[in-house]
């Protein structure tokens, strides 16, 4: 009824130009809008099977990367069969259609992350009861393994997700000699999928750096900026880690396992301390297999562990704090950079992935080469005054505000749609 209106009107008065160019504008508009609302009426609905060994109230990047994507797709009216281990605790933020669950056993040297159980029969008839347009893999252990076998004698279309970079991080294990057999398992178990779905570009190169031939596709992270935000600093919590308006706090959020090389923040952080004074606080949040070591590295009562966090308390600590500092170079992404971007903290790394495409050198942080870590050390210890960081801080929390997570969602989808395509066409 508008573009009609408007075609009239256009007809019958002497508008000038620019009010005419107005209301074909609007015309088209609404034109466009018409066929976008059109296309989602007639959008096909997927019933996609996710599988993972990891899913909240775990709390690593994937677990709550893969909660947001699967939220995203059910908002848009697809259907989900979630496919993982058993847990103690159970998520209340995420009620999937039908949900399988197998037995779980922890990962040796790593009790606080566990793999399920290779239960083909009753991932099997899990499938046949939900009957899957497509079946998404997140993990490539056991459980994975156990469904893509599955997923292929049903004929059911196969996507992947690369998550975890085993074939780096399993050197900080003592399982060096792993890292070639790791490496060719996971080269062959997504080269048998249809698609595998990666975090960045950076690791899209690295995947057909050692063989992976399969279509790759980005499915990007966002962040969500009213959790993650400036506005919920708290004076309280300064003061309950001992600082006051003139201390300068540095903080790591993430597992405490050797991969993380936190132990090169705790280095850093006594550096600076003697460089720039004392009126300087480190503080640690999370858990994890390299805790105990981590502590017997200092006896400085300025470096605060606080053990894991989650919700308003986790929003809190990234918020309260004043420059935030990671040392990872095994992430395939890194989302607590994200977070604390988003939370008003300007961010010392490592230049690549996350960090690489949110962090401006020098106006909302300070980026190093992969593998230098005396140059990631030195720019800890020149780290400026509290005035500049905080301003710094909101320059880096204004620039992902349109970072949201509806565009991975929808990246995601699109993947899906690719692999599925031949059996929604025909069921339709």
């Amino acid at each position: 009824m508008q573009s009609t209106y408007a075609t009239s009107q256009l007809k019958q008065e002497q508008f000038p130009e620019n009010f005419k160019f107005y209301f074909k504008r609007k015309q088209l508009q609404n034109k466009q809008d018409e066929l976008s609302e059109l296309r989602d009426l007639v959008r096909p609905r997927l019933r996609i099977a996710i599988v993972t060994e990891t899913w909240p109230p775990e709390i690593n990047g994937v677990a709550l990367s893969m909660m947001q994507l699967c939220q995203g797709l059910q908002r848009l009216g697809h259907k989900i069969l979630l496919v993982r281990p058993i847990q103690k605790a159970v998520c209340t933020e995420f009620h999937p259609e039908q949900e399988c669950l197998v037995m779980s056993q922890p990962i040796p040297k790593y009790p606080s992350v566990q793999f399920g159980w290779p239960q083909y029969l009753k991932v099997s008839k899990a499938f046949e009861k939900f009957s899957p347009d497509v079946v998404h893999i997140v993990t490539e252990g056991p459980l994975g393994l156990t469904a893509l076998q599955a997923a292929k004698s049903k004929k059911i279309a196969v996507s992947s997700g690369f998550h975890s970079a085993f074939q780096d991080f399993s050197r900080f294990f003592d399982l060096a000699f792993l890292v070639k057999p790791i490496q060719r398992y996971l080269t062959w178990f997504h080269n048998s999928t249809d698609v595998t779905c990666v975090p960045s570009q950076y690791t899209e190169q690295a995947l057909r750096g050692f063989g992976v031939t399969c279509p790759l596709v980005v499915v990007g992270r966002g962040v969500d900026t009213s959790k993650f935000s400036p506005k919920h600093r708290s004076k309280q919590l300064r003061q309950q880690w001992g600082v006051d308006t003139d201390t300068r706090v540095m903080l790591y959020v993430g597992r405490l396992s050797p991969e993380k090389e936190v132990d090169v923040l705790i280095k850093s952080f006594h550096a600076w301390q003697a460089q720039q004074g004392t009126n300087t606080k480190f503080v640690i949040v999370g858990d994890g297999p390299d805790r105990a070591r981590l502590g017997k590295l200092t006896t400085s009562k300025d470096v605060i562990f606080t053990g894991s966090l989650s919700g308003k308390e986790l929003s809190a600590a990234y918020a309260s704090a004043d420059v935030f500092a990671f040392a990872s170079q095994a992430d395939t992404f890194g989302n607590v950079v994200l977070e604390a971007i988003a939370s008003g903290l300007p961010v010392v790394a490592y230049d690549y992935v996350c960090a690489h495409q949110h962090v401006k050198q020098d106006v909302t942080g300070w980026l190093s080469p992969l593998g230098q870590t005396a140059d990631l050390i030195q720019s800890i210890c020149d780290l400026p005054a509290l005035p500049q960081l905080r301003q710094m801080g909101l320059l880096a929390s204004e620039s992902v505000q349109e970072t949201s997570w509806q565009f991975p969602v929808q990246q995601l989808e699109q993947a899906l749609y690719q692999v599925a395509k031949e059996s929604v066409m025909n069921s339709t």
